[in-house]
C-alpha cells in the first residue's frame, strides 16, 4: 500500500486504507479528520484481521495526543509519575475507540476524554496513598508496622517511640515521621458521622472547604483569550452574538445579512479552530 499525504488520504472513499507514516505525529485537527476515515472502515473490516488490527492500531498512535492533554492534568504530580498516568490514559483511550460508534454524531474527542480521565482517577483511587508521602517514608511505615508488631507480642503493650526507635535503628524523630506518614495511607470517607455531635448526624464532609468547580474555567479562559484574538472581527461577533447576546443562528443570520445554513457553517469552522487551540495550547 502506497503511503499517502494526509489531504489524499482524507479524499480516499475506498476500501482500502490510506497508510499513514507516522500516526504519533499527525496534527490534531488531520487526526480528527482521519480518525473518522479509519472509524468508518471499522466497521466494515472484520475483527481480527491485519487491515482490522492496522486500523485500529492507527487509531489509537493518532490520538495519543488526547491522552497527553488528559493527562497534563496532574503533571504536578512529577515527571516519574506523570509516566505511569501517560499509560494508564492509553487504557483509557483504547477502551473509547472500541466502544466508539459514529452513529453518536458526537465528535470522538467528546467521547475519549471522559474514558482517559476516568482510568487516571481509577489508578489514583486503586494504587495510591490518600496523601502523598516522600518515599522513604512509605518504606518507613511498613517498618514501623511490622516492629510494633514484634515488640506488641513480646511486651504484652503497646512500644513506646523510645522502645520502636531502638528496635528499627532509627531516631524517636523519623519513628514519629512514619507514623505520621502511616496516617495518609488510608483516608477516611467523606460520609463518616463525626462522633459528639449535637444532632448525631453530622458528617465529614459538613466540616470541610468544597472545591471550586469554577476554578477550572481560569486556566481554559486564559488560553482561550489570544485564540480568539486571532479570530477576525466577523468571527468574533458571531461568537459574541451566539455566546454572548445567546442569540439563535436564524437571528444572527438577519443581522449579518446571511443563511442561517452559512452561520451554521462558520460558527464550526469557528469553535473547531478554537477547540484546536484549546487541545494544542493545553
Amino acid at each position: 500500500m502506497a503511503l499517502m499525504s494526509i489531504p489524499a488520504a482524507l479524499d480516499a472513499r475506498t476500501s482500502e486504507l490510506p497508510e499513514v507514516a507516522d500516526p504519533s505525529r499527525v496534527a490534531p485537527k488531520d487526526a480528527r479528520q482521519l480518525s473518522r476515515l479509519f472509524f468508518e472502515q471499522l466497521t466494515v473490516l472484520e475483527e481480527g484481521t491485519p487491515e482490522y488490527s492496522y486500523a485500529r492500531g492507527t487509531l489509537i498512535e493518532m490520538n495519543m495526543s488526547l491522552v497527553r492533554y488528559a493527562a497534563g492534568r496532574f503533571r504536578s504530580r512529577g515527571a516519574e509519575e506523570m509516566e505511569d498516568i501517560v499509560q494508564v490514559g492509553m487504557i483509557g483511550l483504547i477502551k473509547a475507540i472500541d466502544r466508539f460508534e459514529l452513529t453518536r454524531e458526537v465528535e470522538f474527542t467528546s467521547f475519549a476524554i471522559p474514558y482517559i480521565v476516568g482510568e487516571i482517577k481509577r489508578f489514583f483511587r486503586d494504587t495510591t496513598w490518600a496523601v502523598h508521602v516522600p518515599r522513604r517514608l512509605q518504606e518507613a511505615r511498613v517498618e514501623l508496622a511490622r516492629a510494633t508488631e514484634e515488640l506488641r507480642s513480646r511486651l504484652g503493650r503497646t512500644p513506646t517511640v523510645q522502645e520502636l526507635s531502638e528496635l528499627m535503628s532509627l531516631s524517636e524523630e523519623e519513628v514519629r515521621e512514619a507514623r505520621l506518614a502511616a496516617n495518609g495511607y488510608n483516608s477516611s470517607s467523606l460520609d463518616a458521622a463525626i462522633g459528639g455531635s449535637e444532632d448525631g448526624e453530622s458528617a465529614l464532609q459538613d466540616f470541610i472547604g468544597a472545591e471550586d468547580q469554577a476554578l477550572e474555567l481560569v486556566e481554559d479562559f486564559h488560553t482561550l483569550a489570544p485564540l480568539l484574538a486571532e479570530l477576525d472581527e466577523r468571527d468574533r461577533q458571531i461568537i459574541h452574538m451566539r455566546f454572548v447576546e445567546e442569540l439563535t443562528q436564524a437571528q444572527i443570520g438577519e443581522h449579518l445579512g446571511v443563511s442561517q445554513m452559512h452561520v451554521s457553517r462558520l460558527l464550526s469552522r469557528t469553535l473547531n479552530r478554537l477547540r484546536e487551540g484549546m487541545l494544542t495550547h493545553r
